[in-house]
């Protein structure tokens, strides 16, 4: 079987990539010099395969790159080149409360990337997808750097927020089994083995970093203006906006609501010490060369050089 994979130098599909067959698997993304929006190239790509992971997608919006562009666009050129191609199946990864009209533009065109997949005539399997983390993830990596950086952490809102984390490797395994067929439904919720809080979460990855912050309550609201703050300043921004309605909202329930896996396909890894440790990054803290202003002045300082 081969197979293709949209946004394949990115976390999840990057992992995937790493666990097939590399001569059975082609590896699509604008580093790889194809535009998800490009419908030919993709079709010329999509030439043998059989099965399309669509695993591209921003959590923000920079420049040209806008949830509309990547996520809508994309995917209906990526339906358009895969019906040219003669694929068979289409795997796409979603989000866990992907849905219409909730205020959130990432949220919103991961729906409607959802129901493109759903009206193309393409067998299919869409994962709605938690949290998920491993090496070179947004959460395991922001946490700890965010803890060795200040000695305050805020919590979103006056409510504890719930979470349902998944290892990349067992969400790697269900990517594997929706390729092969294995799963019935056409649309499922993929959640972590483990329910808990947010903030024990945070608590634990604090602690596997040796770090004890001052944890302190803050107003939804404030998040939100921290992720416009943080979009506007960082190269990755330490929160963006669409993880702010993430962590608002609670990440362990399908929204609308969808079937879970099978028993024996589900994700069934814990939380753990081990788990966290393995998804740590290599740098320490934040920094100067974190910042949008670090990479402009080094421009600057090339065209004066120059």
């Amino acid at each position: 079987m081969r197979v293709a994979i949209t946004g394949g130098t990115g976390f999840v599909g990057g992992h995937l990539a790493a666990r097939l067959d590399q001569s059975q698997t082609v590896v699509i993304s604008r580093r790889t010099g194809i535009d998800v929006e490009n419908e030919v190239a993709l079709a010329a790509a999509f030439a043998g395969c059989d099965v399309v992971v669509h695993a591209a997608g921003i959590n923000r919006e920079i420049g040209d790159q806008t949830f509309q562009r990547v996520h809508v666009d994309g995917t209906r050129s990526m339906i358009a080149a895969a019906q040219r191609a003669g694929i068979k199946r289409i795997v796409m990864v979603s989000f866990l409360r992907a849905r219409p009209d909730c205020g959130s533009g990432y949220h919103e065109t991961k729906w409607a990337a959802e129901e493109l997949i759903r009206e193309s005539g393409i067998d299919h399997t869409i994962l709605k997808a938690s949290m998920m983390y491993g090496h070179g993830d947004h959460m395991v990596d922001h946490v700890s750097r965010a803890v060795k950086t200040w000695p305050v952490f805020a919590t979103v809102g006056y409510r504890e927020r719930m979470v349902r984390p998944i290892p990349i490797e067992d969400f790697v395994d269900v990517l594997v089994a929706a390729t092969e067929g294995r799963i019935a439904e056409p649309t499922v919720a993929v959640m972590g083995a483990e329910e808990l809080p947010l903030g024990d979460a945070v608590r634990r990855i604090a602690r596997i970093v040796g770090r004890k912050p001052l944890f302190v309550a803050v107003p939804v609201w404030s998040i939100r203006i921290l992720a416009q703050l943080t979009e506007w300043a960082m190269v990755v921004p330490l929160v963006a906006k669409a993880q702010a309605q993430m962590l608002a909202e609670g990440v362990n329930k399908p929204a609308p609501w969808a079937p879970e896996l099978p028993e024996d396909i589900r994700p069934s890894h814990l939380f753990t010490d081990e788990s966290i440790r393995a998804a740590l990054p290599a740098e320490g803290r934040f920094g100067w060369s974190d910042l949008r202003v670090a990479i402009w002045f080094r421009r600057w300082r090339g065209f004066r050089a120059a």
